[in-house]
């Protein structure tokens, strides 16, 4: 396994990804969108698989982790935490002097990895995520670089 810069020719594989993970993943479209000169997107992978990706999108000091998406037969692998170094590392190389995340509710494990690696809740977006029944609100934390 290895972590690498992506392409948008990985796009197809990230949509994949994406569908796997979450219950209302962002479009192929969407993601494409997420290449440009304001956006990183990360991944890791083993050949020509693509086990998870994480997208870093800043602006001078603040940087967003817009997403961090592992494939369910990857979680607890330590992929997730591979991911959230490099974006780390990668807006603390351009300048970043904080790092923004929004993270559901329910994502107990998501926001254990988050609070590990130094994050602290700033607030809630109530109602913010899509649930087959609703919605859920959106935890914001953030991490200082």
């Amino acid at each position: 396994m290895n972590t690498v810069l992506l392409t948008e020719v990985m796009v197809p594989q990230m949509a994949l990804v994406a569908a796997k993970a979450h219950s209302h993943p962002m479009s192929e479209a969407t993601i494409r969108s997420c290449f440009g000169h304001l956006y990183a997107s990360f991944g890791v992978v083993d050949g020509d698989a693509l086990y998870g990706f994480a997208i870093l999108h800043q602006i001078f000091e603040d940087a967003t982790l817009m997403d961090i998406c592992v494939d369910p037969n990857h979680q607890g692998k330590g992929v997730g935490k591979a991911l959230l170094i490099s974006v780390i590392n990668a807006a603390k190389e351009k300048g970043a002097e904080v790092l923004l995340l929004e993270v559901r509710q329910s994502g107990t494990a998501a926001r254990a990895l988050y609070e590990a690696a130094g994050f602290v809740t700033t607030g809630i977006r109530k109602g913010y995520y899509k649930t087959s029944v609703g919605s859920e609100d959106a935890i914001l934390m953030q991490l200082s670089l």
